[in-house]
């Protein structure tokens, strides 16, 4: 049985973890969770992930700076950025592999997540869907 893909969930606010944990582990995800870039970072260097879901505004940075530490670390591992804001800057948008807006609905996430996997395991190869072990 092949292994659960696995995600990172990264937000300062409690309740939206809950609920995109809550959204991804029904559609079959395994789900870590953090509030933090430190907690993030740490998760990123220390486990394999399939997929990073990133807020935006977080209190003393925000997901591009978060984004760009973690592509850093492993840049094929894709992002996606969640946020209100409609107009993010073009260095923002170039740390992530796809953008959705926080009022769009959990299905139009579970949709970008699926195809930004989808999208990274046809280019490298990966048709198994596994990942590392750690």
């Amino acid at each position: 049985m092949p292994k659960k893909l696995r995600l990172l969930c990264i937000d300062d606010e409690e309740v939206g973890l809950r609920v995109r944990k809550a959204v991804f582990e029904r559609a079959g995800y395994e789900v870590l969770t953090a509030q933090n870039a430190r907690d993030s970072i740490e998760l990123f260097k220390t486990l394999e992930f399939d997929g990073v879901v990133l807020d935006f505004l977080m209190p003393g940075t925000n997901g591009g700076d978060i984004a760009a530490a973690l592509k850093n670390i492993r840049p094929e591992v894709p992002i996606l950025l969640l946020s209100a804001y409609v107009n993010l800057p073009d260095h923002v948008l170039r740390q992530v592999d796809a953008q959705v807006l926080k009022g769009a609905g959990p299905e139009e996430m579970l949709r970008e997540v699926e195809a930004m996997i989808t999208n990274r395991r046809s280019s490298n190869g990966d048709r198994n869907g596994s990942h590392g072990t750690g």
